[in-house]
Parts: structure tokens; C-alpha cells; sequence
């Protein structure tokens, strides 16, 4: 039987690399069994996002089902963007940047059930 961290990575979506960077060394502190791709920085790492930057690190991900967590709006355009043209289930978390991942990350690495995950994401959506 397959674990959540097998069936679940996490991808983050920034407009600064180094605040991509730095959440996923801090997941990797909570939840070591569970991919994270960080994605930060305009095509030339500059402020902004890049649709095929986001389409890389999604593509390098082998497992199928991707929880996605952005900190702007135009981040989330991509991730909706990038969403449309991908076979993996790519869900696009409203929830707080870093409150969300964390939180994401340690419940996967608790090998909790995705309906848990999000459940107790709700509770830090932005609204």
C-alpha cells in the first residue's frame, strides 16, 4: 500500500525565489519523506512568476497528485494556468503561503487522508 507522501507532493509558487527556497527547507525540517519543489522568480530571477518554470517543477514531480500553495495572485494564475494543461491532479490551495505548506507537509508525513489535509487546510484560507 502506497503512503500519502508517495501519492502527495507539494509545489510552491513565489514571486521570490529565495522565499520558495526557504519554506521548503523548512518543510523538509517537518516532513523529510515528502517531495517539495519550490519554484520562485520571473524567467530571468527577477520579482514575478513564470508559467514554465511552474511547468517544469510540476513535471519533475512523480507523484500524481500535486497540493499547490502560491503567495500572489498572479502565482495563482499560473498554478490555474499550468492546471488546464497537465494530467496530475493539481490542487491550487487558498490557504496561507506558509501556514498551509507547513501544515500540509506535516500531515502528510502523518500519512493523513487527503479529505483530512483538507479539511484542516480550510481553516487557513485566505478570505
Amino acid at each position: 500500500m502506497c503512503t500519502m507522501s508517495e501519492q502527495y507532493g507539494i509545489l510552491l509558487v513565489s514571486h521570490v525565489a529565495e522565499l520558495a527556497d526557504g519554506l521548503t527547507r523548512l518543510l523538509k525540517q517537518v516532513a523529510k519523506d515528502v517531495t517539495v519543489k519550490a519554484v520562485g522568480g520571473a524567467e530571468e530571477g527577477g520579482i514575478g512568476t513564470s508559467f514554465d518554470k511552474v511547468t517544469a517543477a510540476l513535471n519533475e514531480m512523480p507523484e500524481p497528485n500535486i497540493l499547490a500553495f502560491y503567495d500572489l495572485g498572479s502565482a495563482k494564475m499560473n498554478l490555474e494556468l499550468v492546471s488546464e494543461m497537465t494530467e496530475k491532479n493539481l490542487f491550487i490551495c487558498d490557504a496561507a503561503f506558509v501556514e498551509g505548506a507547513y501544515l500540509a507537509a506535516a500531515l502528510l508525513q502523518a500519512d493523513t487522508p487527503y479529505e483530512k489535509i483538507r479539511e484542516q487546510l480550510q481553516e487557513l484560507y485566505v478570505k
